[in-house]
C-alpha cells in the first residue's frame, strides 16, 4: 500500500479556489457518494511536490454519477457532462473547476471498484480524504503525450518515490494489452534516474523485453491500425483522415464510438494554452 503525506498543495489551501473546493469536498463526504482524489493534489501527496493548480480532480464510477450531480445541484453546484465517454465539470467561479472523472480521454481506462479497493488515505485541503491509488495514476497518466502536455515526467516522480510499496502485478494488468506504453516509460526512468533504475523490479524488467524480443520475431499485423491516437488526439488525426490508417479508440480496438471521438477531436483548440 502507498503512502502518500498530507498536502496542501502549496499556498492553494489559503485560495478563494480552495475553500471553494474544501466547500464541494465536505458536501460530498456527507452525502456517502464516493470520490477520490487524483491531480496535482494526489500528485502532491505521493511525490511531495507542490504543484500549482486552478481545478480539483475527483475521480468516481460512471454509475455515480447521477447520484454526484443530484447531491451537487441541491447544494447550489451544477455538474455539466462537458465529454460523455470520461469527464464533467463544475464550475465553481472565478478559475476554480471541479473535474469529474469517470474515464480516460482516449477511452481505455475506466474508474472501477478496484480504484476503491485500493485508493489510500491523506489529508487533502485540512480535509480526511481517500486518493486514487498510484498504480491506477500512473496508468492513466502514461497514455498523455500531447503536443501542449506531457506527463512522463509525472510517471517517472510516481515511481520514484512510491516504487517500494506500489502493486506491480496490478500496475501491468493495468497496462495490458498495451504493455508497451509501460516499458517506454520504465526504460526512460532507468535513463532519467540511472542510479535508481532497480527500483523498478527486475522481474517486471525481464517480462516486458521478453514480450518484446518475441513480437519483435512475430511477423507484423496486416491491420494498418494506428494507436497513436490512444496518446495524442491531435498528433496522428493525419495518419487517420489521409493516411487509411484506423484508429485504435474506435471498436474493437478501443472503446469509443465516432461520435464520442468527434467530440474529443472538436475540442482540441479549446483546450491548448493560450499565447
Amino acid at each position: 500500500m502507498s503512502n502518500p503525506s498530507s498536502s496542501s498543495n502549496g499556498d492553494a489551501a489559503e485560495s478563494d479556489a480552495a475553500r471553494s473546493y474544501r466547500a464541494v469536498l465536505d458536501c460530498l463526504g456527507a452525502s456517502g457518494v464516493p470520490v477520490l482524489i487524483g491531480g496535482g493534489y494526489a500528485y502532491s501527496c505521493y511525490t511531495g511536490i507542490a504543484r500549482v493548480t486552478n481545478d480539483l480532480d475527483l475521480f468516481i464510477r460512471r454509475s455515480d454519477y447521477e447520484q454526484l450531480k443530484r447531491v451537487l445541484r441541491a447544494a447550489g453546484y451544477r455538474a455539466e457532462m462537458t465529454y460523455p465517454h470520461w469527464l464533467a465539470k463544475v464550475h465553481l467561479g472565478g478559475s476554480a473547476v471541479v473535474d469529474i472523472i469517470f474515464g480516460a480521454g482516449n477511452g481505455l481506462a475506466e474508474v472501477d471498484d478496484e480504484w476503491f479497493q485500493h485508493a489510500v488515505g491523506a489529508e487533502v485541503l485540512g480535509l480526511p480524504a481517500a486518493v486514487a491509488p498510484v498504480e491506477e495514476t500512473i496508468a492513466s497518466k502514461a497514455f498523455v503525450m500531447e503536443r501542449e502536455r506531457y506527463d512522463g515526467g509525472d510517471v517517472a516522480h510516481l515511481v520514484r518515490y512510491q516504487a517500494a510499496t506500489m502493486d506491480w502485478q496490478r500496475l501491468l494488468r493495468r497496462f495490458d494489452p498495451h504493455w508497451r506504453v509501460l516499458l517506454a516509460h520504465l526504460t526512460l526512468f532507468g535513463f532519467i534516474y540511472p542510479a535508481e533504475r532497480d527500483s523498478v523490479p527486475a522481474w517486471l524488467m525481464d517480462t516486458l523485453t521478453d514480450r518484446l524480443q518475441r513480437e519483435t520475431h512475430t511477423p507484423a499485423p496486416d491491420t494498418r491500425l494506428c494507436a497513436g491516437t490512444l496518446l495524442s488526439r491531435e498528433q496522428f488525426l493525419d495518419d487517420i483522415r489521409h493516411r487509411g490508417q484506423l484508429d485504435a479508440r474506435l471498436a474493437p480496438h478501443g472503446r469509443m464510438s465516432a461520435a464520442e471521438i468527434a467530440i474529443w477531436t472538436d475540442a482540441i483548440g479549446a483546450s491548448k494554452p493560450k499565447a
